[in-house]
């Protein structure tokens, strides 16, 4: 039986009332180390412009990448994930705080200008979730999600930042890989630094493991945001020379695909040497499909059979390669085929971690029950996209088998312009590839997706009608 000292006698006696508050301290204080303990690490994987199935385990013949195929084995590996956004910036944004990009205030791209906001401050971050829970948190890699002090990493929840601002470097100049005029960015928490001529993804490893065996014995979340394989396409000598025989623009792609895996391996090589592995929750997806770009060479990526690429809602803009994997927590070399987004990953993150959510309206739901068994249902009855805002904004409802895209524009081919029809309906089930329209055979279907899409606007634009 446990026994209570009368509060009169704590009160009456200065030493036991300061041993009774040093217990008292004591006691929280190991709770709250036991309750670290116990959190695991989160190390989110972010790639930039990686088409739907551009990895061996998704399919592709022409490239080696085996430390994202090995991730694979150990976890859980997607094939009906979507981007938040078939653009960096609004992928991003929806990523972070679990909400449709447009509501989270990054409906498309924002500035790479120095001295322009970007996603409002108001918007709660994983980085700030976790840090409110006792993480060490980090972004390492590309931002793009606000050039002015307060927009920048350390003022939305990272403890430590280093990468680019803006939407896109040369790898070894960090100059602005764009427009001009010239413009360096490379940042460490908000200080210019100045690296000239050293690989930027060598940096992001190097910072990786560094912010890992720092915060080993404690837990951290870290956002590795890597800037590949978005143009320009740097992949380094081992690879030009493996690739040398493929035709552009595949080989120039294939050639940073494979640095890519190349310097995932090296930063999960850390978590294994520190035993960190079965502790740690990795999080790999790509930020939304590949570019057809000039600056791509017009392509390169891989799409398979989807329509699309980057910059447009049909599958090939928004469904990517994602895995899940913590040894011993998660099922290992499994595939869930249920739809998901990029979205669900704050709300799962924070359950893992045993975290509560804050009290504000996500888009995103928890992918636990998914993680664990190949029979759970999707936590989403639909999905909704909007890119960009005002009334030439693409949009998407994916409801079961039927996908309704307005103002519908398919990047592909970016050499071509092909006329689409407003309005354009198309079944997945039997229509993967989105050719044709059926629209005007299905005016039901049509008139409820688009219920369900002014639904969802309103709610993000209030005082607006689409």
């Amino acid at each position: 039986m446990t026994q209570t000292i009368p509060n009169s006698h704590v009160e009456s006696n200065p030493v036991i009332r300061i041993l009774f508050v040093l217990f008292v301290i004591h006691t929280i204080f190991i709770s709250a180390i036991r309750a670290a303990e116990a959190r695991p690490n989160v190390v989110v994987i972010y790639t930039d412009d990686q088409g739907s199935l551009d990895l061996n385990c998704y399919g592709s013949k022409d490239l080696h990448t085996p430390h994202l195929d090995e991730l694979a084995s150990e976890g859980v590996r997607f094939t009906q994930m979507y981007s938040p956004s078939a653009i960096c910036s609004a992928s991003r944004a929806g990523l972070l705080t679990g909400r449709f990009p447009a509501r989270a205030g990054v409906p498309g791209n924002v500035s790479s200008m120095k001295g322009q906001a970007g996603m409002p401050t108001e918007e709660i971050t994983i980085a700030e979730l976790l840090k409110s829970a006792g993480y060490a948190t980090a972004h390492v890699g590309k931002w793009h999600l606000g050039y002015t002090p307060e927009t920048m990493p350390n003022a939305q929840g990272f403890d430590t930042s280093f990468g680019h601002m803006g939407g896109c470097i040369d790898n070894y100049s960090h100059f602005f890989y764009w427009n001009g005029p010239n413009r360096h960015d490379l940042w460490r928490d908000g200080v210019e630094v100045f690296m000239d001529g050293q690989f930027f993804l060598d940096l992001m490893v190097d910072e990786g493991n560094r912010f890992i065996e720092a915060n080993h014995d404690r837990s951290f979340f870290m956002y590795w945001a890597i800037n590949a394989p978005h143009y320009p396409m740097q992949g380094t000598e081992k690879w030009r020379a493996t690739y040398k025989e493929l035709p552009s623009p595949r080989r120039q792609y294939a050639e940073f695909v494979s640095t890519v895996d190349e310097k995932v391996g090296e930063l999960v090589a850390t978590l294994d040497r520190l035993g960190l592995r079965e502790k740690t929750l990795i999080v790999f997806q790509s930020d939304h499909g590949h570019s057809t770009e000039e600056r791509a060479f017009w392509g390169g990526g891989n799409a398979g059979p989807y329509r699309g690429a980057k910059g447009c809602l049909f599958e090939g803009g928004i469904r990517i390669p994602s895995i899940a994997s913590m040894p011993g927590t998660i099922p290992q070399g499994e595939v869930r085929g249920q739809l998901a987004s990029g979205c669900d990953w704050f709300p799962t993150i924070a359950q893992v971690c045993g975290v509560e959510l804050p009290k504000q309206k996500y888009d995103g739901k928890s992918l636990t029950a998914v993680l664990n068994s190949t029979d759970e249902p999707s936590p989403h009855d639909h999905f909704f996209w909007i890119l960009g805002r005002g009334k030439n904004a693409q949009w998407v409802v994916r409801k079961d088998e039927w996908k309704l895209l307005g103002n519908a524009s398919d990047r592909s081919d970016r050499q071509q312009n092909s006329k689409i029809d407003k309005l354009f309906l198309a079944n997945l089930e039997n229509d993967i590839g989105e050719r044709n329209n059926l629209a005007n055979e299905n005016p039901k279907i049509v008139r409820e997706l688009q219920t369900i899409m002014q639904s969802h606007y309103e709610s993000i634009y209030p005082d607006e009608s689409n």
